[in-house]
């Protein structure tokens, strides 16, 4: 029997804007967040914890799962509505691995397991039936699965260009957005490493380039965390170095061509940040990290500080973070100047 948790609501205020928080039973580490829309929002994170609401966050159901999924980690989450739902975890060889739900979280069943035991899962997008899946490099090669049947077949990208630098390099779990796919099929790669940060960008043709990236790099814990993109030609990659926090130095780069190029902002975010997205109704960028969100209202040139929370991954108008924490952006309140 699933347990309900009740979305009592808190308010964190800063700089004219806040978040909606929930104060749900769950302590569980949150890494994936999706908004299927309609009220529907799913999340996931540590220790097989999959929640789900459908009255636009007042209340959130605790969904039962598989015995062999309660250790693993659900760092992405996407669903289609109430019902159908799938998760991605991460983890080394076969903790990596997908699961399926058609009906709200009562039933699950494994779609894909990570058949390299030297690999680990780092982002599933959908676009579509198209479904993608980043792995960290596996023999000096980045690991990109395709499938083209809503996730129940998959087969490997074995493009050269997707050689990781010889130094080390990788891609991060931290929010499930170092992948991202635009609606003309373009799909971009962030990384990051000892190797240096770079995002991959392959064009509608299918062909693999690569740019160096201007954010905090040639750390294993620094390098581009998410991208996203309002458009086909606007995007923003945020990240910069986990273990500095509060050092928004190198955080946040943006591009208005499509990917090509990438500059770094002028004044970038007030520290790390692990998720970002673009929302219509604020008519802005949101960047969150662990110790806060920001704003820019110039497609990544300056930010401005909204809250200090934890946050580590977003589907607008919601964010997760850790200790079970689900907030939602306040779009009512005043803009901010």
């Amino acid at each position: 029997m699933r347990h309900l948790l009740l979305g009592l609501l808190t308010t964190v205020t800063l700089a004219q804007a806040q978040w909606n928080l929930a104060l749900t039973e769950s302590r569980a580490s949150l890494r994936g967040v999706y908004n299927a829309g309609g009220g529907v929002i799913w999340a996931s994170g540590a220790n097989g914890t999959v929640l789900r609401s459908e009255d636009d966050g007042y209340m959130w159901q605790n969904c039962k799962v598989l015995p062999e999924m309660a250790k693993l980690d659900f760092r992405a989450v996407v669903a289609w509505d109430a019902n159908h739902a799938q998760v991605m975890s991460s983890g080394t060889g076969s903790a990596s691995r997908l699961y399926e739900t058609a009906d709200g979280g009562a039933t699950w069943h494994l779609l894909f397991a990570n058949p390299d035991p030297k690999g680990f899962w780092d982002a599933l997008v959908f676009q579509g039936t198209h479904a993608y899946i980043l792995g960290d490099p596996v023999d000096g090669r980045f690991v990109l699965y395709h499938s083209n049947d809503g996730g129940r077949h998959w087969q490997p990208d074995n493009s050269p260009e997707l050689a990781a630098a010889s130094e080390g390099e990788g891609a991060f779990a931290a929010s499930n957005s170092s992948l991202a796919i635009l609606s003309d099929g373009t799909i971009f790669i962030g990384t990051g490493g000892l190797g240096g940060a770079r995002i991959f960008r392959r064009d509608k043709s299918g062909r693999w380039s690569a740019v160096r990236a201007p954010l905090t790099t040639h750390k294993e814990s620094a390098g581009v965390f998410s991208l996203s993109f309002r458009d086909t030609t606007h995007g923003i990659a945020v990240g910069g170095d986990y273990e500095k926090s509060d050092d928004g130095t190198g955080a946040a780069a943006s591009t208005s061509d499509g990917g090509l190029t990438w500059h770094a902002a002028q004044n970038p975010p007030s520290g790390y940040r692990s998720g970002v997205a673009w929302s219509q109704k604020v008519n802005g960028w949101i960047a969150i990290g662990a110790n806060g969100s920001d704003i820019s209202r110039d497609d990544g040139r300056t930010w401005k500080r909204l809250d200090a929370g934890n946050w580590n991954a977003l589907s607008l108008p919601w964010a997760v973070g850790p200790n079970g924490r689900i907030g939602s952006l306040d779009i009512a309140s005043p803009p901010v100047r």
